[in-house]
């Protein structure tokens, strides 16, 4: 891919061996070009001085000036697409979460020294992470770059014939988010009211953040939200968000909604992945469920989403106007998964008429 049109990129961190590291994973990408690296947001604002990059990989912990000091200024001048790149460290968690409300776009793991598999999953993520800012910046999509290929939720949970058989009326909600899906995900759940259905939710984010990001939601909502935990239950007023770098899926034990949490192969390239959830729904809870699937990049979830429509669910999807980035639903409307397009919103609202039809 030509200069002209690949994602220059600027990275901003204190450590030369991410530095390194990262120009090396995303340099071999077709569509993705390192315009430069600084080792502090100081040596950063002089480079943007000359060249204003497409995307920003930005570290929190820095010397001279923190990241989110740097983004906060950054955004008064220059609005680009920040990623944040920090460690899994628990402690690191808050931060990250407000770079989000600053208005950084995506967050991804510090590389680490570790398996092939590690790497190779991390390289997948960055790059993705990458063109996913692009994509919220210019909103819209070109044409898509060569990538590896992506293993489908067969990997996780296979295709079956099982039907749901119990008869039940409870409600389950299950939503599946990206970039752009921490904000939006607010929006909703603080919309509802302590009695609104269970909910089981997939939002991509690496692992440790999404406990706190949990957390945060539980502070500000009437419903209860959680990380979600191997054998909780899906009960009214209790939100549980899909843990990072974990599938979590959808079970039924006679009338009882529970979920299982569990490793497995990437799909979609993600875990938790959007597609697995949803198909979990689609066999475990069938007419009983409604599928909501809001802004990010790429197709996770529209798969599943068509499996739960094709099984009698009701499915959601968020509509251009009020995404991030109009991937996921748009794919899960071209597969015609979708039974109803809202604004961001009217989702809620939508969520409380259903559960009031049961």
């Amino acid at each position: 891919m030509s200069e002209a049109t690949s994602i220059k990129v600027l990275i901003v961190d204190d450590s030369a061996v991410v530095r390194q590291t990262l120009s090396e994973i995303l340099g071999s990408e077709k569509d993705i070009e390192i315009m430069g690296t600084a080792s502090d947001p100081i040596i950063a604002a002089k480079k943007l001085e000359k060249e204003i990059p497409d995307v920003i990989i930005l570290d929190i912990e820095m010397p001279r000036m923190d990241g989110l000091t740097f983004l906060k200024k950054l955004m008064q001048q220059f609005p680009i697409p920040v990623v944040i790149c920090s460690s899994k460290a628990e402690e690191g968690s808050q931060n990250v979460l407000n770079a989000l409300d600053y208005g950084a776009v995506e967050i991804i793991r510090k590389p680490q020294l570790g398996t092939k598999q590690f790497l190779t999953e991390s390289r997948l993520r960055i790059a993705d992470a990458v063109r996913a800012a692009h994509m919220a910046k210019t909103r819209k999509f070109k044409p898509k770059p060569e990538v590896s290929a992506k293993l489908t939720a067969d990997a996780v949970l296979p295709l079956g014939k099982e039907h749901v058989r119990i008869e039940t009326t409870e409600l389950v909600v299950a939503v599946g988010a990206s970039t752009g899906g921490t904000e939006a995900l607010r929006e909703v759940l603080e919309a509802l009211p302590v009695d609104a259905p269970g909910m089981v939710v997939v939002q991509h984010m690496p692992e440790h953040f999404t406990a706190a990001f949990a957390k945060r939601l539980d502070s500000i909502c009437s419903v209860g939200v959680k990380e979600a935990e191997n054998n909780d239950s899906v009960l009214r007023g209790r939100v549980l968000i899909a843990p990072g770098n974990k599938h979590t899926l959808l079970k039924r034990s006679g009338a009882r909604y529970y979920v299982e949490v569990k490793d497995g192969p990437l799909v979609c390239r993600h875990r938790p992945s959007v597609d697995v959830l949803f198909r979990s729904v689609a066999r475990y809870a069938g007419k009983n469920a409604i599928g909501i699937i809001m802004t990010g990049m790429g197709d996770d979830g529209a798969r599943g989403m068509l499996e739960m429509h094709q099984n009698g669910a009701y499915t959601i999807a968020q509509d251009e106007e009020s995404c991030v980035v109009y991937g996921m639903p748009q794919e899960a409307v071209k597969r015609n998964a979708v039974d109803l397009i809202l604004p961001l919103n009217r989702i809620a609202a939508e969520i409380l008429k259903s559960d009031k039809r049961k």
